[in-house]
Parts: C-alpha cells; structure tokens; sequence
C-alpha cells in the first residue's frame, strides 16, 4: 500500500525542560490524597480521617510522564484525560501499546524498570502510588486491592486482544473493533465518543498507515457505519451491529 510504514514519523515526545523524577517536586500538586477516593476518581482529592496514599500529578499535552527503562518507582490511576504507553523504535517507527483511560490503573511492572514510555495525550491527571507500598496500601484498604487487581485484569485482556487484532485482523476490522472499544471505555451512550487520541496514533496502535485509518473511516462514513463531525474528533456509531460483525 502507498505512503509510508506504520509510525514512521517523529514520536511527539514533548519533554520538560528538566528530567527530573516524576514524584519529586511541586506539593501544590503532590498533596498526598486518599487510595480508595482516588481510584474512585472523586475530585475531591483529600479526605480528612483517612490514610494518606497516593500523590496526584497533572500532565499538559505531549508531556512524558515516565520515559523507557525509568526506574518503576511509581503506579499509575488516571483520574481524567488520556496517557499512551509506546516504544520508539531504533528507526524511528513507533508502537503504541495501549491508551490509558479515565479509571485504568497502569505502570506496574514485573521488572525494576518501565518497559514503555507515558505521554499524556491532553491535559490529564493522575494519582500516583509507590510500587513498594502496594502490599502495604492493599492491607490496609482491601477496596483498593481489589480496585487494582480488577483495573489489572483488564489491562492483560485488551493486551491479549490487542495481540489478535495485530496478527490476524484487516484494516476494516481493527478500525471496528477499535471504536466499538473507545465507545465502551469513553462514551455514557456507547453510541457517540469523543476520540482523546489523533489518527497518527489511531494508526500506531492499529499497526497501520494514517492513510488507511483514514480512508477506512471515510469508508464507514459513506457505508452509514459511522458518522465524522468535520474538524473534530467525534464519531457517531450509526450501525454497531454492521461493526460488531466485522469486529467478530
């Protein structure tokens, strides 16, 4: 197919101007904050009487919340916006691995370092946890164990999905299955979402061109799948029944 490989073009990795780790400074935004409100996504951040867990963090777009092969001190909750974890390749293609959504829990690793880097897709807002108070914060609040270990599970699940829509599906299925799955993660109606992502990273995640993310949407919107909103990132699902079929 014409145009180029997938991710081929510079990653947007809108670093700070300084490194520094990502707990260390700022107290107006390092309050310490609740485990069990925070991953119920309250705003209210604090909570007199209870046991202090987690640091919130808030990201402006583009900015890299961990980078690969950082040290895995912290876990993550977002609490709202979106953050992509993606490996930049020796040749400048990209893969982006998953889209981290308002609720999931993620950065916990088997090893001692960060396998992905994190960049926030937008303005977004985290609670951050360290990896060696886990054991320590689920004894405490059992909520937040189960919160995690549920929040895990499905991470491990979109992984392995993940893993068979890249070897086994076409374009036109990935495309389906990709917005019947923001649908369900973003949308209160499942019917209309609003993309937090653009379609060079649609395509990075898909393992296509932006020309083919493009062009199949254009597809869908012509064969009354979907609706685009022009100069938007909304999307109508017009016939999820016709996109569950290709999504099968």
């Amino acid at each position: 197919m014409a145009g180029r490989p997938p991710g081929a073009y510079p990653c947007v990795r809108h670093r700070q101007p300084s490194r520094e780790p990502a707990m260390h400074t700022n107290s107006a935004i390092h309050a310490r904050v609740p485990a069990a409100v925070a991953l119920r996504g309250a705003a209210n951040m604090q909570h007199p009487g209870t046991v202090t867990a987690g640091q919130p963090r808030m990201l402006t777009k583009g900015e890299e919340l961990f980078a690969e092969g950082d040290p895995a001190e912290y876990f993550y909750k977002v609490v709202s916006g979106a953050i992509r974890t993606c490996k930049l390749l020796s040749d400048g293609r990209r893969q982006i691995d998953a889209f981290h959504l308002p609720g999931d829990v993620f950065g916990l690793e088997a090893g001692a370092d960060h396998r992905f880097t994190a960049e926030a897709l937008g303005d977004a807002t985290l609670v951050a946890y360290r990896r060696s108070r886990l054991s320590e914060l689920t004894a405490a609040d059992p909520a937040f164990g189960n919160q995690v270990l549920a929040s895990m599970m499905k991470c491990l699940g979109r992984a392995q999905d993940h893993m068979l829509l890249l070897g086994r599906k076409t374009a036109h299925e990935k495309i389906a299955t990709f917005l019947l799955d923001m649908a369900s993660r973003i949308s209160s109606d499942d019917e209309h979402v609003e993309l937090p992502m653009q379609r060079s990273d649609i395509a990075d995640h898909l393992g296509l061109t932006i020309e083919t993310v493009s062009r199949t949407l254009t597809c869908f919107a012509r064969q009354g799948l979907i609706r685009l909103q022009a100069g938007s990132r909304s999307v109508d699902l017009c016939n999820k029944a016709a996109l569950r079929r290709l999504d099968a």
